[in-house]
């Protein structure tokens, strides 16, 4: 689809934690590099998960290496996935980006100390509808993010922001993620808007004529 609409819809590949146990390195690494080759804007969702464990903690690691060491290669960022693994995620992070990796945390979800370990390694965090629930209450990591390193994202077809909490996610529906982020930030719709784009553009150097 990427294909069809050129300037519009992008895509990226990687291999995620869970299904680390069946990562090959010498073949899942070469098929990443000739999809970046061909048009993928970012490595990812690749990352750690030790929520679910549904890879053996030890591969997902392996995994996540690969690809980070994949996206120094090719010099393109990386899109995260960290739940209930911290210490290895900000360990991994501080290691790539002495390497030159540049990515974000996707959907986030972690404690301060984990946003932190991001913006000191030149990283950008991501957030989802997850902001609009009633549970958040993480407005303050939502302000210490830089104006550089905020991103939002709709993780479509998952998280559907309040008000359609519940309903199959639509990609247009990050309109309310990002107005909980203006909110938060204490600026408006639109110069909200206009970072989460300028930065996403930035990140994955997309055309400039790029659209949310």
């Amino acid at each position: 689809m990427a294909g069809r609409y050129p300037g519009y819809l992008y895509y990226s590949a990687g291999v995620h934690p869970h299904d680390a146990s069946g990562f090959d390195p010498s073949s899942t690494i070469d098929q990443l590099r000739e999809l970046v080759t061909n048009g993928a804007v970012g490595i990812g969702e690749c990352g750690l998960d030790y929520h679910y464990d549904n890879s053996p903690r030890a591969e997902q690691r392996r995994a996540f290496a690969e690809q980070l060491r994949l996206a120094r290669e090719l010099d393109t960022p990386v899109i995260v996935h960290t739940r209930d693994a911290e210490d290895d995620t900000k360990a991994m992070i501080r290691e790539a980006a002495s390497a030159g990796v540049v990515g974000l945390l996707h959907c986030f979800t972690g404690t301060r100390a984990l946003a932190e370990a991001a913006i000191e390694a030149g990283w950008l965090i991501s957030f989802s509808g997850i902001v609009t629930f009633k549970k958040w209450s993480d407005d303050e990591i939502i302000r210490m993010v830089p104006e550089d390193r905020i991103l939002a994202e709709s993780d479509s077809p998952y998280l559907a922001p309040v008000p359609n909490r519940g309903k199959r996610n639509e990609p247009s529906w990050v309109s309310y993620t990002v107005a909980r982020l203006a909110d938060a930030r204490g600026v408006s719709v639109e110069a909200m808007s206009s970072t989460v784009c300028a930065n996403a553009t930035r990140v994955f150097k997309l055309a400039s004529s790029a659209q949310t």
